[in-house]
């Protein structure tokens, strides 16, 4: 019985999720986010995504991109709990908010699961063709104690956040794509 449960749930899972793939070239998220591409990313499509956008080069359990476009005032920054998990605490977007409380939002929706995070640097940097900022941070994933590395670009413009979350193990992937997506930050524009 425990078998026939376990494949129900496989196959509710598989048609759950989708890959598709993203060209180079200049590409929308959203209504007002433009980025450019020099190089293809596999977009993870999930029926709970949350407010982002999930890319991949390896594979999510590998690396991941998270590309959010116009986070709104009070929005939570991952996807809603489950139905069985009501009691874990919401990360919400406010328009008032800070760079250092914004970094502590993603920091608290990363380690909701007790991961170890890390804050490495925080400084200005336009983001968009916004003032924003740009951080660094390490995290050691709990569920199997891998070392990741990430960056994060963002800025909030009308009210609504925007950024782009990267993060790779920290021995070879992180090194590997961190440059196309600084690129991709370098050229991102958020348009009014």
């Amino acid at each position: 019985m425990k078998h026939l449960v376990a494949a129900f749930a496989l196959l509710a899972l598989t048609g759950c999720i989708t890959v598709s793939k993203v060209e180079t070239g200049e590409r929308m998220v959203g209504d007002r986010l433009a980025l450019s591409l020099d190089g293809a990313w596999n977009r993870v499509s999930e029926l709970a995504s949350g407010p982002a956008q999930t890319w991949t080069m390896e594979g999510i359990p590998v690396d991941r991109l998270l590309i959010y476009s116009g986070v709104k005032d009070g929005e939570a920054i991952h996807p809603p709990p489950a139905l069985f998990d009501t009691d874990r605490k919401t990360f919400s977007f406010r328009a008032r908010m800070q760079p250092d409380e914004i970094v502590a939002l993603f920091e608290g929706w990363l380690t909701r699961d007790a991961s170890s995070y890390h804050l490495i640097k925080l400084e200005p940097s336009t983001f968009g063709g916004k003032k924003g900022f740009r951080f660094e941070y390490a995290l050691t994933r709990r569920i199997d104690n891998v070392q990741l590395s990430g960056i994060g670009y963002c800025a909030v413009s009308k009210g609504e956040l925007f950024a782009l979350v990267y993060m790779a193990p920290r021995l070879a992937f992180f090194a590997r794509h961190a440059p196309a997506v600084e690129q991709i930050a370098r050229t991102a524009r958020v348009r009014d």
